[in-house]
C-alpha cells in the first residue's frame, strides 16, 4: 500500500522498452526509431543498448511477449463450446469486435512481417511462429471435424484473417460479420457443420 507523498515504483528498464516497443510498432510502424522508442520508455540508449543488442532485438522481443495475451483473446478459452464449427469461428468473431475499436491496425505479427520483408529477421521469425499458433488452431479443429483436406481449410482460414484484419487494419473496410461470414462459407464448403465432434477441443 503507498502512503502518502511516496510514488509508486517504476517497472524496470527492459519492461518498459518492450511496453514502449509494442505500442510504437504497432502504432507507427518497425520503422520508428531508437531515439523515439526510448524517450517513449523513459530509458537512455546507453541502457537499451546495454539491455538489447539493437533495435531489431527489442522489436523481437516485444512480439514474443505480446503472444500469451493475444494468443488469450482470440483462441477460445477452455469452457469454450467444443464444437470445432465454433471453436473456429470464434476467433473470427474476436477478431472482429478487436477491430471495431479504436487503434486497431491489424494483426501485429502481419504488419512486422509486411513492413519488414525479411523472412528471416529476427522479428519475422517471432511473427511467423505465433501465426503458426492460429494456423495450429485451425488444422486442429477441421482435423476434429473430420474435413478431407483439414490443411487445406486451415490455409484457406488464415487467408481470410490476414486479409480481413488487413483490409480493417488501415483502415478500408468495417468487418461487421464480413470475415465471420467469408470464414462460415470456407467451413460450409469444407461440410464442417455444427455437430460436435469427439475429442477435448484444446487449441493446438
Amino acid at each position: 500500500m503507498t502512503t502518502p507523498g511516496s510514488a509508486q515504483a517504476k517497472p524496470p528498464p527492459r519492461e518498459r522498452l518492450l511496453d514502449a516497443a509494442a505500442d510504437l510498432f504497432y502504432r507507427r510502424g518497425t520503422a520508428t526509431g531508437v531515439d523515439a522508442l526510448c524517450k517513449a520508455a523513459g530509458v537512455s540508449k546507453r541502457s537499451m543498448y546495454q539491455l538489447f543488442a539493437g533495435k531489431d532485438e527489442v522489436l523481437a522481443a516485444a512480439l514474443e511477449r505480446i503472444g500469451p495475451p493475444l494468443e488469450a483473446a482470440l483462441l477460445p478459452p477452455p469452457d469454450a463450446p467444443a464444437d470445432p464449427r465454433a471453436r473456429i469461428l470464434y476467433v473470427f468473431e474476436r477478431m472482429e469486435e478487436a477491430a471495431a475499436q479504436a487503434g486497431y491496425h491489424g494483426c501485429p505479427y502481419l504488419s512486422a512481417q509486411v513492413e519488414l520483408k525479411d523472412p528471416a529477421h529476427q522479428a519475422s521469425v517471432v511473427a511467423a511462429r505465433n501465426k503458426q499458433q492460429m494456423t495450429a488452431h485451425f488444422l486442429t479443429e477441421a482435423e476434429r471435424a473430420g474435413a478431407a483436406d483439414p490443411e487445406l481449410v486451415a490455409r484457406r482460414l488464415m487467408v481470410v484473417y490476414d486479409g480481413a484484419s488487413a483490409r480493417a487494419g488501415i483502415g478500408s473496410e468495417h468487418l461487421d460479420g464480413l470475415s465471420a461470414g467469408l470464414a462460415a462459407l470456407v467451413l460450409d464448403a469444407a461440410g464442417i457443420t455444427g455437430a460436435g465432434a469427439a475429442g477435448s477441443g484444446a487449441a493446438g
